[in-house]
């Protein structure tokens, strides 16, 4: 037999060194004899022989053994060569397959690669990763990688017994690898092998694969999104056109492993019926385990709904490999966690808090991702998504690694990830984790540690135009979401639009806010008098950004003592004190998110390991505190005047914030197109006030809808025996005033009954 090709081409197979392997392996067509003809190749390292199978002309052709003895070719003369098979001889066993090597068309296009290359493919995930497809009828999945630095990259996976020789990628334009490998579907596992310029192996999971394995395994996993069937059309319908800023939004925020576990013993059902593998996690009390995402649709939502929140932020579920790290370090950023389901269980979840008329909201962490092994990072033997300065690459506080911003790949991943999430799980908005450790260069750096910018300053402008670019993005597409910040500092302009220089946010959570509250409330209330500023600085800044006020996960945790545990007193005035808290949160403009367990005044912290205490809830105190927080969220969904302004200086003026000697301040609360409004009075001291005078601005009854010291919430149940008219006594700058009688650590919420002033008015008139 003629050689058709040299020894040195083998062994650049052989040895897994070939950047193109279509060069060498599959059909070929040459001249033979003065006649066209196949060369068809074939690299088999397990096979002992192998034949070239043509269906259709039944015909069947010996390979022969070409300077290595699992390097098999044959001449095919005078027939169509489509859809060959190969039959491999391995030992005792047969098997046919088809040639990876027979499908050359790439799935991605030149555009789609000049697209990535300049940062701006919105949906690369729809290209990159692998993907279900058929080519030249025969289905398979498309694998493709960006490694541009790797010598040559392969695809592992429990289909070719995790042997990177067997299914070797060809390097297309941008870096990117690729391969269509016949017969294999969903719930193949599979890895990237890349191996570097010196020949070192790294096994990587896929950066874009849409599910992986459970920890502590780290193979990405076959899957196809397009299967699960959504009911939501009017929900998203209606979000299109909704304005999130002029609605109510308070966000129940919650880790899915802590808020509850299951027993071990007790079966996850799928939706056939069939059991559900679980996860049990040994750090977990003996005989626990993980809820299934549809577990937590049938517990979660409800609970969620009777307390009446309108959104569920879920701590980030992304995959990562450390429960420890509660979702904030990311290895698969396209890929939901398999703790607890499928990707198409999440996406039920999501449609049935759809149904249940609350909205999904996901932290996402585009700040850093973790050193493991089978990540981002070194993926291809080089820095490719970090910096290779660890001056700008590595915060090392966190142990984790920082995207290099500047890279258009790296930003294109990311976008595409915030758009990955809205687009194929319906999700309603993201909370974007430290952006405040994304802004700034010197973010928990010591002198000589960091890098300044081109303008010798420490602001990071490459992670600034990302933000801005991802927002745009985001909005741009899905109109009526949120994009919440977590930013600690003064940058300025965090949720104002792009157009104006902003960073494109629609919400900022104020740290400001919740910093000057805890430490208000940690005093005992005689020092309060003392404090008055901590109640009514924000305010002062209130209009310069759409805040959020936010009672997080981070605050119980890390010794700083769960709600309860942050206030002086007795137990009485702990729940008082907390109550008023709520209270005064609530009718403070800003939307409003609590962590799980704040709801009910859990003791202890949050612990991730661990379900919440319900057990507490057999005490009167907290099943109290509960019901106050749903009777609260009532009061607040219904009462347009505190959530249709929360950001404009009309919706809020103050009464009096000058009472500092019995720690009382007031305020009116306005709505948007309408002369609705509400006052709010808040005493935060445990001394009652009888005939506490407060201006307000129109004359009539003001009825007291809501009394945070209700006996039926725990407290003394003072109070203005449903509410009280005004008197012709001009006060705090307003022509009329109230004389009420104030609870202790206690908030009141009063509205002028319209209907019932005009009647006795009317009615005194005609006298």
């Amino acid at each position: 037999m003629t050689m058709t090709i040299t020894s040195d081409q083998v062994e650049r197979i052989v040895w897994n060194q070939h950047h193109d392997p279509f060069e060498v392996l599959g059909p070929h067509m040459v001249e033979n004899d003065g006649q066209q003809a196949w060369i068809v190749r074939a690299y088999q390292p397990n096979a002992d022989a192998v034949w070239v199978v043509l269906p259709e002309q039944r015909a069947e052709y010996p390979m022969q053994a070409t300077h290595h003895p699992h390097f098999f070719e044959c001449t095919i003369k005078g027939v169509e060569l489509s859809n060959y098979q190969f039959r491999l001889q391995e030992g005792e066993h047969e098997r046919f397959i088809y040639d990876p090597y027979a499908f050359r068309s790439p799935y991605l296009t030149d555009f789609d690669v000049h697209l990535f290359a300049e940062g701006n493919h919105h949906r690369i995930y729809e290209k990159m990763g692998a993907h279900l497809t058929e080519m030249n009828g025969v289905s398979g999945v498309y694998f493709a990688v960006w490694a541009p630095n790797a010598r040559s990259a392969s695809v592992l996976g429990d289909f070719n017994s995790w042997d990177g020789r067997k299914h070797q990628m060809r390097k297309l334009g941008g870096g990117i690898w690729d391969l269509f490998i016949p017969e294999i579907g969903v719930d193949a596992r599979y890895k990237y092998e890349i191996k570097n310029q010196d020949g070192h192996i790294y096994e990587k999971s896929d950066p874009y694969g849409f599910q992986q394995e459970a920890r502590p395994k780290t193979a990405s996993i076959v899957t196809n999104l397009e299967t699960y069937t959504w009911n939501d059309d009017d929900w998203m319908a209606q979000r299109r056109h909704t304005e999130p800023l002029t609605q109510p939004i308070a966000v129940y925020e919650c880790h899915l492993g802590s808020w509850l576990h299951a027993a071990s013993s007790e079966p996850a059902l799928l939706p056939n019926g069939e059991p559900e593998p679980v996860v049990v996690v040994s750090e977990l009390k003996p005989g626990a385990r993980f809820l299934t995402y549809r577990e937590l649709a049938a517990k979660l939502i409800p609970y969620v709904k009777d307390l009446g929140f309108t959104h569920i932020e879920l701590l980030p579920i992304a995959e990562h490999p450390f429960d420890g790290s509660w979702g904030y370090q990311v290895v698969g950023h396209y890929a939901c966690t398999s703790r607890y389901g499928t990707p198409q269980d999440f996406m039920y979840f999501v449609d049935q808090c759809h149904a249940q008329g609350i909205g999904v909201i996901v932290d996402w962490v585009p700040g850093h991702f973790p050193k493991d092994g089978h990540g981002l990072a070194f993926f291809d033997g080089t820095h490719l998504y970090e910096h290779a300065d660890p001056r700008k690459g590595e915060h090392k506080e966190w142990g984790t690694l920082v995207f290099n911003y500047a890279r258009n790949e790296v930003r294109n991943y990311l976008v595409a990830n915030a758009l990955f999430w809205f687009d194929k799980y319906h999700i309603d908005g993201i909370r974007v984790d430290a952006v405040a450790s994304m802004l700034y260069l010197d973010y928990c750096r010591e002198p000589g540690e960091w890098l300044v910018n081109q303008y010798g300053g420490r602001e990071n402008i490459e992670a600034a135009d990302f933000l801005r670019q991802m927002n745009h993005t985001v909005f741009s597409y899905f109109p009526g979401v949120l994009s919440i910040a977590e930013e600690s500092t003064s940058w300025p302009m965090v949720s104002w639009p792009t157009y104006v220089g902003g960073l494109g946010f629609n919400l900022k959570w104020n740290m400001g806010w919740m910093h000057d509250m805890l430490d208000y409330f940690h005093m005992d209330p005689w020092f309060r008098q003392f404090h008055q500023n901590n109640l009514t600085f924000s305010i002062w800044y209130n209009h310069s950004e759409n805040f959020m006020l936010a009672l997080s996960h981070d605050e119980i945790v890390h010794g700083k003592s769960n709600m309860l545990g942050k206030i002086p007193g007795d137990e009485w005035q702990k729940f008082a004190n907390l109550r008023c808290l709520y209270a005064y949160m609530y009718t403070h403009p800003g939307k409003k998110t609590l962590f799980m367990s704040m709801e009910f005044g859990q003791w202890n912290e949050w612990n991730v390991w661990s379900d919440l205490d319900w057990q507490v809830l057999q005490f009167e105190p907290h099943q109290k505190l509960k019901h106050f927080l749903g009777a609260l969220n009532q009061l607040y969904r219904s009462e347009p005047a505190l959530y249709t302004q929360d950001f404009g200086q009309d919706g809020f003026e103050w009464v009096d914030c000058s009472d500092n000697r019995h720690s009382v301040v007031s305020f009116i609360r306005r709505a948007k197109d309408s002369d609705e409004f509400v006052v709010t009075v808040c005493n935060f001291t445990p001394q009652p006030h009888s005939h506490y005078r407060v201006g307000v601005p129109q004359q009539g009854f003001y009825t007291e809808l809501f009394n945070s010291d209700s006996r039926e919430y725990g407290g003394s149940n003072m109070g203005n025996l449903g509410g009280k008219w005004t008197e012709e006594w001009a006060y705090h700058n307003q022509p009329y005033s109230i004389d009420l009688c104030l609870p202790p650590l206690g908030t009141l919420v009063l509205k002028i009954d319209r209907e019932k002033t005009e009647k006795v008015l009317n009615a005194f008139n005609h006298q």
